[in-house]
């Protein structure tokens, strides 16, 4: 999360500041649309994006976002807003196509900063609408990172509460969705994003200040697989995503402190490069909170995967989030 000073205080230390740490330099990639800005202006609103690839029709899939301080954005990949649900202190979201229960949305509540709770929507693939199935509870402290997991026919979400603590949470839906605790994991200082790996179930969660810790699958001690650097991570650490194609796993995070994004082999997390979205048509991406990568076709812009990031700065409008082909970035990176 980025810290807000005033003019007032920037101004008096600027004689003595501290330079802000630079990491490894990152190649420069541009984004080829961005969304509309948040309802919220002039505020931090805007924080994590999750992306439902439409597999018949690759170029009418969706984008949905938060306004943490509103509620969900839908939106298509042309950055217009499809709809809006009103949902309060939102922060992450993650989505999982279900099969025949649906596309479920789901979203970390922190209205009440002393019990998370986990909205828990169904999103129309038609429409672009989101409907509302209930909530359910993701832990006592505040509501912060969140993460989903398909695991056969059974729903995984990962409440990262902001002290730390994540807990594994298995979601039925039913007539109303409800929730089961499985496991409670901690580390030591606030967190940011969570992903877990879709093949093996694996957990990443990102301690903003130090670096991105690893469970094994029902594991409740980790292990901290990349520190912060300043290098290739330079704090805070925030929006994690993987990506598989064929054998290889990639992870990448949001290295918030110097405006790029470190992309990691999984599993030994070898540093693969660092990449920047800067200015371009439609502008750079800075200081970002939430990001999410999905491989495979979104149409001619995106032809193989569609890399989102929330941009903290997009001044003079309000935040929003930047669309990336993912090809472009590994041509940058020179992956293959």
């Amino acid at each position: 999360m980025r810290g807000v000073a005033t003019v007032a205080l920037a101004v008096s230390l600027s004689a003595c500041a501290t330079p802000t740490p630079q990491g490894l330099p990152p190649v420069s990639v541009t984004a080829q649309a961005e969304t509309e800005p948040v309802g919220t202006a002039a505020q931090d609103a805007a924080d994590d994006p999750a992306i439902w690839r439409n597999a018949a029709d690759p170029a009418s899939s969706l984008i949905v976002a938060t306004d943490k301080k509103a509620g969900l954005y839908v939106y298509g990949l042309d950055g217009s807003t499809k709809s809006f649900v009103e949902g309060g202190l939102l922060n992450n979201v993650d989505l999982v196509d279900m099969g025949a229960a649906g596309i479920v949305v789901v979203a970390s509540d922190r209205n009440d900063l002393a019990n998370a709770m986990l909205q828990v929507y169904r999103l129309d693939p038609r429409t672009a609408a989101l409907t509302l199935l209930g909530k359910v509870p993701g832990g006592t402290g505040e509501g912060y990172g969140l993460c989903l997991r398909k695991a056969g026919d059974r729903l995984l979400a990962y409440s990262a509460l902001k002290d730390g603590t994540v807990q594994e949470v298995e979601i039925a839906l039913g007539a109303a969705p409800s929730g089961a605790l499985l496991r409670q994991m901690k580390i030591p200082t606030q967190i940011e994003g969570c992903v877990a790996d879709p093949a093996d179930g694996t957990l990443y969660v990102g301690e903003e200040k130090a670096g991105i810790w690893r469970f094994a699958p029902g594991a409740t001690e980790g292990e901290l697989v990349a520190r912060v650097d300043n290098q290739h991570l330079v704090a805070d650490v925030e929006g994690l995503a993987i990506l598989r194609e064929g054998d290889r796993a990639l992870l990448v995070a949001s290295s918030q402190g110097d405006n790029a994004y470190a992309v990691f082999a999984l599993p030994a997390l070898t540093p693969l490069g660092r990449f920047a979205i800067t200015a371009g048509a439609f502008g750079a991406a800075e200081e970002t909170d939430g990001i999410e990568l999905v491989g495979g076709s979104f149409g001619s812009h995106f032809p193989d995967g569609l890399f989102v990031a929330q941009d903290g700065h997009n001044q003079p409008h309000a935040q929003n989030f930047k669309l990336v082909s993912w090809a472009a970035i590994k041509a940058a990176l020179g992956i293959d």
